[in-house]
C-alpha cells in the first residue's frame, strides 16, 4: 500500500442517515469521490448487504462490496462516517460506518486493523466523544501504519 488507505477527507461526521441504505452509499460515495473505486462498487455494496450483514458490533458496520465486483476497485481505501443519531442496522445500531475497497488481498489486514481498534470498549467510547472529523481521523490513523 502506496498511498494512506485513509487520508483526513475520508473520515465524516454526520447528524443521522435516514436508512441503512442510504449510509451504504455515503460510504461508497466517498470512495466513488477519491477514486478508489468504480460507482458500479457502491451497488456491490448494497448487494452484499442484502445477502449477509455488514454490522460487526459495538456500533460498527463495515460495508465491502462482492467478490464479483473486485474488478470495480482502482485502489485499497476507506471511508469513515460516525452519525450523532446511530443507523438501524438489522435491529442493531451503527454510529461507524467504514467503507471498504482493499486490492487484492488486502482488504483482510485492513479488516484485522479496524477489528483491533473496535474491539476495546475504551477506544470505541473516544472516537464517539470525538469532536471533530479531524480528531477522529487521527484516533484511527493507526490503519495506515504498515
Amino acid at each position: 500500500m502506496t498511498e494512506e488507505i485513509l487520508p483526513a477527507g475520508n473520515v465524516r461526521l454526520a447528524p443521522r442517515a435516514a436508512h441503512r441504505d442510504d449510509a451504504i452509499r455515503e460510504a461508497g460515495s466517498i470512495l466513488v469521490e477519491v477514486g478508489a473505486v468504480d460507482p458500479a462498487y457502491v451497488d456491490s455494496m448494497l448487494e452484499r448487504e442484502s445477502s449477509v450483514s455488514t454490522y460487526m458490533g459495538n456500533f460498527l458496520a463495515i460495508p465491502h462490496g462482492t467478490n464479483e465486483a473486485k474488478d470495480k476497485i482502482r485502489r485499497s481505501a476507506l471511508s469513515v462516517i460516525r452519525y450523532d443519531d446511530p443507523v438501524d442496522w438489522g435491529g442493531e445500531e451503527a454510529r461507524f460506518v467504514v467503507g471498504i475497497a482493499g486490492i487484492e488481498n488486502e482488504h483482510l489486514e485492513i479488516l484485522s486493523k479496524i477489528a483491533i481498534i473496535f474491539s476495546d470498549d475504551d477506544a470505541v467510547q473516544r472516537l464517539v466523544d470525538a469532536g471533530s472529523a479531524d480528531e477522529l481521523h487521527s484516533l484511527l490513523s493507526e490503519v495506515n501504519e504498515p
